[in-house]
């Protein structure tokens, strides 16, 4: 079991993903209205999900999830941290997001995506880690249908894509708004890359960076901040 900030703990099905940084730096990253109705695209046992409640009591999460392990687990964290009205799972392929929802439905939409393109060498957790039951494309079209206009896309990638994130947001109306670079340390190249679209936005592109740790190697300021330290 792992224990959440504003006592929220999460629980992982066998051969999930644990806890990771990617997840923690994108629940810190996203910036929700008030009331907010999100959509975890790829969702797994809900962490992000929980994470986004627990940061903020007003949202409510709805995540699409292949495997139908995670999906399960979403299921009963929702339940364990006594939010069945705020947190589910659907399970189900992200590209039939068209068919459970009506366009716009919500005013968010999050997602910590596989990073992998199909036939790369990493050969560990297959459907999590490669876009072999959903593409990067899909993935922004599901987005940019799933949320109002006006409405945000955040997820969380790795910096030698950032050039495709960007032209997939266009080929669907979704303009990048805010970037942030984070390293491990000061001198470190950039390990991953935040980025929040929005729908019908204008140009303008913000652009942030961060470090994980200092050169000394302790836990920096912004750790410390989206760890809750």
């Amino acid at each position: 079991m792992e224990f959440l900030h504003n006592g929220f703990t999460l629980e992982l099905c066998e051969g999930a993903f644990p806890l990771s940084t990617d997840s923690m730096v994108l629940s810190g990253f996203v910036h929700l209205p008030r009331q907010a109705k999100v959509l975890d695209l790829g969702s797994g046992c809900g962490t992000l999900g929980l994470m986004l409640c627990a940061n903020d009591p007003t949202c409510t999460v709805t995540g699409v999830e292949i495997n139908a392990d995670a999906h399960s687990m979403a299921l009963y964290n929702s339940m364990a941290n006594n939010i069945t009205d705020r947190l589910t799972s659907i399970c189900g392929d992200l590209q039939s997001v068209p068919s459970l929802f009506s366009p716009g439905s919500f005013d968010c939409c999050v997602s910590n995506p596989p990073y992998f393109p199909p036939g790369s060498q990493n050969t560990n957790n297959t459907v999590a880690r490669h876009e072999t039951a959903c593409t990067l494309q899909e993935l922004f079209r599901s987005a940019a249908w799933a949320i109002r206009y006006g409405g945000d896309f955040f997820l969380v990638h790795k910096p030698e894509r950032l050039a495709e994130l960007c032209a997939c947001a266009a080929a669907v109306q979704l303009e990048p708004k805010r970037l942030q670079l984070i390293r491990h340390r000061p001198d470190d190249p950039i390990n991953l890359v935040l980025l929040q679209c929005r729908k019908g936005g204008k140009p303008g592109l913000i652009i942030e960076e961060n470090t994980l740790k200092d050169r000394f190697g302790s836990p920096s300021d912004f750790y410390r901040k989206f760890y809750h330290i």
